[in-house]
């Protein structure tokens, strides 16, 4: 199951990678949410190889996920891999630069189920995808407006 979005940012593509590659201030956030994530490997630079261990509430049930970073190409590229209770999951990032000022940010997701429990539960996210692609979409937009907002302060 993949989703896939596209959004354009009023910024240049260094101030997008910088924004997209703060992790520690992706590690915050995910805690605010009531997630814990622990790095499990502290690099003074971002590069492949970079993993996190998280665990959070899902459905009733805490779940255990293991995130890898497996490509890094600053400010282009980034991809992630990740493993949980049964799924696979790929994450890549693109960015582009349209111009000096303005960044395309693609960004696709993908979810592979290794057991019987996993693929049922991948089944009932795709009778869900529509609402859930909608759902995708708007995050990823609601968060490049942020990028540029913070962009425009910097400004």
């Amino acid at each position: 199951m993949q989703f896939t979005t596209r959004e354009d940012i009023e910024a240049p593509i260094e101030h997008v990678f910088a924004q997209v590659s703060d992790f520690s201030g992706f590690e915050r956030s995910v805690l605010r949410r009531g997630a814990e994530v622990e790095r499990v490997e502290d690099r003074p630079v971002p590069s492949a190889g970079m993993a996190w261990d998280v665990r959070f509430p899902m459905r009733g049930k805490t779940r255990d996920m293991h995130v890898e970073m497996t490509e890094y190409d600053a400010p282009n590229h980034m991809v992630f891999k990740s493993t949980s209770q049964g799924i696979e999951g790929e994450l890549r990032l693109d960015l582009v630069a349209l111009s000096r000022g303005r960044t395309r940010l693609s960004l696709s997701v993908e979810l592979a189920p290794k057991t019987l429990s996993a693929r049922l539960l991948v089944q009932s996210l795709k009778l869900a995808r529509t609402n859930l692609n909608k759902r995708f979409h708007l995050k990823v937009a609601g968060y490049a407006k942020e990028l540029e907002d913070r962009f425009a302060r910097t400004a």
